[in-house]
């Protein structure tokens, strides 16, 4: 009977604790069939990645002030390469151009490859207190891959962020999505 008891009162700090550390939902995902883990490693270690930024998720709070605290949060929760986020444009500019656009609550039919080519972006009305983010993975005028994520947060230093930052990183520039990853051993 003691057994029980502590069960039921271990289960659910359990799971209040797990919930607290995926506090980020990732929508879907996808990947072109360009995509290779390998070319988004070669392009960024050791280098600096340039990181677009578009609206603003928290309007009360000025532009300048959010995108100067996300920066350290994104690079806290960087991928494996060594890199070094930016929002500088690479001078002169690299070929080809790889960077991470990230759109705050855009709306709901845009599409990424326009994006990445320089098309309009739209946003959708905000919602107090949801940081809603649609990352974007570019090479040139192409999406390499995108998904979105969101969570409740209250500013951009909330701890959220950067947890989201973590989640979104890992899958965005997922290690398992190799364009050579799997060989047929009948082809050797």
């Amino acid at each position: 009977m003691r057994l029980l008891r502590r069960l039921v009162v271990a289960i659910p700090a359990l799971l209040v604790g797990s919930i607290a550390a995926f506090a980020a939902t990732i929508g879907g995902t996808y990947f072109a069939p360009q995509y290779d883990f390998r070319e988004f490693w070669a392009a960024t270690d050791g280098k600096q990645f340039q990181v677009v930024l578009d609206g603003n998720p928290f309007p009360g709070i000025d532009q300048a002030v959010v995108a100067r605290d996300l920066l350290p949060m994104m690079q806290a929760a960087k991928p494996r390469p060594a890199l070094t986020f930016t929002y500088a444009e690479p001078s002169p500019p690299s070929r080809p151009n790889y960077r991470l656009v990230l759109i705050f609550d855009p709306a709901n039919d845009l599409n990424a490859d326009p994006v990445c080519a320089g098309g309009q972006i739209r946003h959708r009305p905000q919602q107090p207190g949801r940081f809603y983010v649609y990352a974007i993975y570019c090479r040139n005028d192409r999406m390499l891959s995108y998904t979105t994520a969101w969570t409740q947060a209250t500013g951009p230093t909330d701890p959220r962020i950067e947890r989201l930052f973590r989640e979104l990183f890992r899958v965005i520039f997922s290690e398992q999505q190799n364009r050579f990853a799997v060989v047929d051993p009948m082809l050797r």
